[in-house]
């Protein structure tokens, strides 16, 4: 009996003169002679060996199964042991083992077919990989200013083609030559780039140091609104110059701003000191200011307007404040110059009045179109504005004119 638990035994038997028969559905046929030993001990030494041929075929079946077997390999070995049988020297069940074999032949060889399609696929989609990397190393080598980037792409290109196998030798050497010809024409067309750009660079560094000595000249000058133009002027002539080489733009750009430092720390010098200047005018104007915002306007109009005048002389010599404070302070005194101006005219209508019905009269007259004036413009109606505005101006330049008179 058999490892497996199969007695291979029954399909055989011995004859007395000792040759072996092994029984099929053909019939029997002789396998051997037995002559070491008993009947018994013949057919198990033939079942052995037909047990060996089981073992065989158990291995190739299971590794079709498991996949690691090479399908074509298998269907020449399934093939090889199945033409041998008929004259194999064992006993067993040959006819099982048959079936068995052609059984494992038809799946073998349906795995072989389906290797073949998946190889011939590989091949097909390495060739259209590969294909791919050649057209678009013929794209790059035809178009493509990025230089570096460009150049890095071609050496990943030749990384990804050693990656890529199955094309064939004929098919891969024209692609192989047609890719090498395109990184050869970039490598021409970049050098001609750079060789281009090298003549450029010396022609911008001539530039750039007629801008420098531009600079330096105009780093003495006291005009300093003009000179600050001038310079931006020449900042942005160095933006659009280009850039020199690598190992001179640095160089030229520090002497380009060191005489612009110059200028520029001269002229902070000089505004500083403007500034002190204006921040002592400040606390001086300040000061004017709240002694003007201190009259006694309503006690003493005319007073009031002699002192503001002495005050506004004082004022404008004083000089000039820092500009964000100019606004607000001229706002400040300004009130004070209309509260002082509408009391004045308050107590000169006042004596008008009193000593000149008719010019009371007009100033009635004057006061009326303002107001008719202000409600147009409360209305928004610009025909009765504009009407309002001109009559406004008739009785305005009368009065003047019976003021004078008077």
């Amino acid at each position: 009996m058999s490892a497996d638990g199969h007695d291979w035994t029954a399909f055989g038997r011995v004859d007395t003169d000792g040759t072996v028969y092994v029984k099929t559905s053909a019939g029997e046929r002789v396998v051997g002679s037995w002559q070491a030993g008993s009947p018994e001990e013949g057919l198990a030494h033939f079942a052995r060996r037909f047990a060996d041929l089981v073992t065989e075929v158990d291995l190739l079946a299971a590794r079709l199964n498991s996949g690691t077997a090479d399908p074509q390999h298998t269907v020449s070995a399934i093939k090889k042991i199945r033409e041998s049988l008929d004259e194999a020297h064992v006993v067993g069940d040959l006819d099982g083992l048959a079936t068995r074999l052609d059984e494992l032949a038809s799946r073998a060889g349906s795995k072989a077919d389906e290797a073949a399609e998946a190889k011939a696929s590989a091949r097909a989609e390495a060739l259209t990989r590969k294909e791919a990397l050649v057209a678009e190393a013929e794209q790059l080598a035809e178009s493509s200013t990025q230089w570096k980037a460009t150049g890095d792409r071609f050496k990943t290109i030749v990384d990804e083609w050693k990656n890529i196998h199955g094309v064939e030798r004929k098919a891969d050497t024209a692609l192989w030559r047609r890719f090498a010809a395109a990184r050869d024409a970039f490598t021409r067309r970049r050098g001609a780039h750079f060789a281009t750009l090298d003549a450029e660079r010396k022609t911008v560094q001539s530039a750039k140091e007629d801008l420098i000595a531009r600079a330096e000249q105009l780093s003495r000058s006291e005009e300093w609104n003009e000179t600050a133009a001038a310079l931006k002027g020449l900042m942005d002539e160095w933006k659009a110059a280009g850039r020199a080489g690598k190992d001179v733009e640095q160089k030229l750009w520090q002497r380009f701003r060191a005489a612009q430092d110059v200028f520029f720390n001269r002229r902070s010098e000089v505004f500083t000191a403007r500034d002190n200047e204006f921040k002592d005018n400040l606390a001086k104007k300040r000061e004017l200011l709240a002694e003007a915002e201190a009259l006694d306007v309503e006690g003493d109009a005319k007073t009031a307007q002699i002192k503001l005048r002495e005050i506004q002389g004082q004022w404008h010599d004083v000089g000039r404040v820092p500009r964000e404070n100019t606004a607000g302070l001229q706002k400040r005194l300004r009130a004070v110059e209309n509260k002082v101006r509408d009391a004045i005219d308050v107590a000169w209508r006042r004596t008008s009045i009193e000593d000149n019905p008719l010019l009371a009269q007009m100033r009635q007259q004057v006061e009326e179109a303002e107001q008719k004036l202000e409600k147009a413009r409360q209305a928004g109606d610009s025909k009765r504005i504009k009407e309002a505005e001109a009559s406004l101006a008739g009785k305005r330049q009368f009065l003047e004119l019976a003021q004078k008179s008077a």
